[in-house]
């Protein structure tokens, strides 16, 4: 990868990472668009990002990771669904990741839902604590965003408002989920790669390119969540479902009329 292609998928993964419009849908268009080959190396860097983009929720809500042993508690209950299914589901997901048509498909009826979604779900209760219930409820919800273009900040989202929590609450604690689960994937692939020889001098040949990527990642996501809690909080969904769409159903045309968005 050159430096170019390193800081435009970082920038891609930070800007959609916490964004209802699929951060994986979205740096597979970018690669395909780059003519970026899929390597195994490609593959570890776009997971391996997102430990940037974990870190800014750290950062920015750092004290809520500090206040009880409870909170851990919620947040493994809700993570664990999600954690079996991609172990047991791994290599099919990966076959998934190479598809721009399952992207393009997922993007245009994730963008549908999304029109109803504020309208479906308006009401929330007086009570907005995570329990264990709804900490599961959302952690499955989080498993459908195992198919590539669906969006895990979408699912999960959605998930906290079937359970009556606002919008601003069901955004913050699917950013909060988003750690162990992106940190567990992201360890997850780093490992197969260190326990291979060949992977474990592939990345020591390319720390250079992981580091500027979670830096810029890390950046961009900053700024990312700051704009989507408010947005959010302000004007709902409809905007991204309308985005989705619209991207959705330019890869579907581009798709049909011959264009090559494949993975190479």
């Amino acid at each position: 990868m050159s430096l170019f292609e390193t800081i435009i998928i970082a920038i891609v993964e930070g800007l959609t990472e916490f964004l209802p419009v699929s951060s994986t849908g979205h740096m597979i268009i970018a690669q395909s668009l780059l003519g970026v080959e899929s390597t195994e190396f490609v593959k570890a860097f776009t997971v391996n990002i997102q430990f940037g983009a974990i870190l800014s929720v750290i950062v920015l809500y750092w004290k809520r990771f500090f206040q009880s042993w409870d909170f851990y508690y919620k947040l493994l209950i809700a993570f664990l669904p999600a954690a079996i299914l991609g172990l047991l589901f791994i290599d099919y997901i990966d076959a998934l990741l190479e598809s721009v048509l399952v992207v393009a498909i997922m993007l245009v009826l994730g963008g549908v839902l999304m029109l109803f979604v504020d309208k479906w779900f308006s009401k929330s209760t007086v009570n907005q604590e995570v329990g264990w219930k709804r900490a599961l409820k959302i952690g499955l919800f989080q498993c459908i965003a195992m198919i590539p273009g669906v969006s895990r900040s979408m699912a999960t989202i959605v998930g906290g408002m079937t359970t009556k929590l606002t919008r601003k609450n069901a955004a913050e604690f699917s950013f909060f989920l988003a750690v162990p689960t992106m940190a567990a994937a992201g360890g997850y692939k780093l490992l197969k790669l260190l326990m291979d020889p060949a992977g474990s001098t592939m990345l020591q040949e390319n720390l250079m390119t992981l580091l500027i990527g979670n830096v810029i990642a890390f950046i961009v996501a900053l700024g990312a969540i700051k704009f989507f809690i408010e947005f959010l909080s302000r004007h709902g969904f409809k905007a991204f479902g309308c985005y989705r769409i619209i991207v959705g159903g330019i890869l579907l045309i581009l798709l049909s009329s011959g264009v090559e968005l494949s993975m190479l």
